[in-house]
């Protein structure tokens, strides 16, 4: 099993004495076969909205905070995109 973490950094200045306040996060990005995506995930890949597309690779992201969701990328011919998906296929702003 494979994962990627994904960090970053914020740094905040105040009042010009260069307070600085650092945070961290990081979320873990975990490679999921598309087969085992669950399946209310599958059912929307099928539907409407992305019946053209196929899915090539799939995470599953675990965020530092906010809830898990799928990050599916798929493609149609040479056009490609990547849409995020929660574990009730509902898309994930």
């Amino acid at each position: 099993m494979a994962f990627l973490a994904v960090a970053g950094t914020v740094t905040v200045y105040a009042n010009n004495k260069q307070d600085v306040a650092i945070v961290n996060f990081q979320d873990e990005k975990t490679p999921v076969k598309v087969e085992e995506l669950p399946d209310a995930v599958k059912a929307a890949l099928a539907g409407d909205d992305y019946k053209e597309w196929k899915a090539e690779k799939a995470f599953m992201v675990k965020p530092a905070s906010g809830a898990e969701y799928y990050e599916v990328e798929l493609k149609k011919g040479e056009e490609a995109k990547t849409v995020k998906l929660d574990k009730d296929g509902k898309v994930v702003a």
